[in-house]
């Protein structure tokens, strides 16, 4: 049978949670196999940017932080499954990839 690996990032971790419940209760009601969310590792970003624009004066700088949290589902494919997961409304932060695999 064929499985969709269905991964979702976002930078709020509640909308990544409230994402993956939807599809998992989709899976449910449509009574399929499924296995998951399972974290990945959560990925920081820290980008450190020099206060002072012409380089002069004291040396202070901004430290700007953004955290990525990840989530991965696998599910059997099958054609009522698939239609309703594309129909899923998610905010614009939200990122999921789904990749079918054998």
């Amino acid at each position: 049978m064929q499985r969709a690996r269905i991964k979702i990032s976002g930078t709020n971790v509640e909308d990544v949670d409230r994402v993956c419940q939807e599809i998992l209760g989709i899976a449910e009601r449509v009574d399929v196999n499924k296995s998951g969310p399972i974290p990945l590792p959560t990925k920081d970003v820290k980008i450190p940017v020099r206060k002072s624009p012409d380089g002069g004066g004291t040396s202070t700088w901004d430290k700007w932080e953004i955290r990525i949290h990840k989530r991965l589902i696998d599910v059997d494919v099958d054609n009522r499954v698939m239609r309703q997961i594309m129909r899923i409304q998610a905010p614009e932060e939200v990122n999921i990839e789904i990749e079918m695999t054998a």
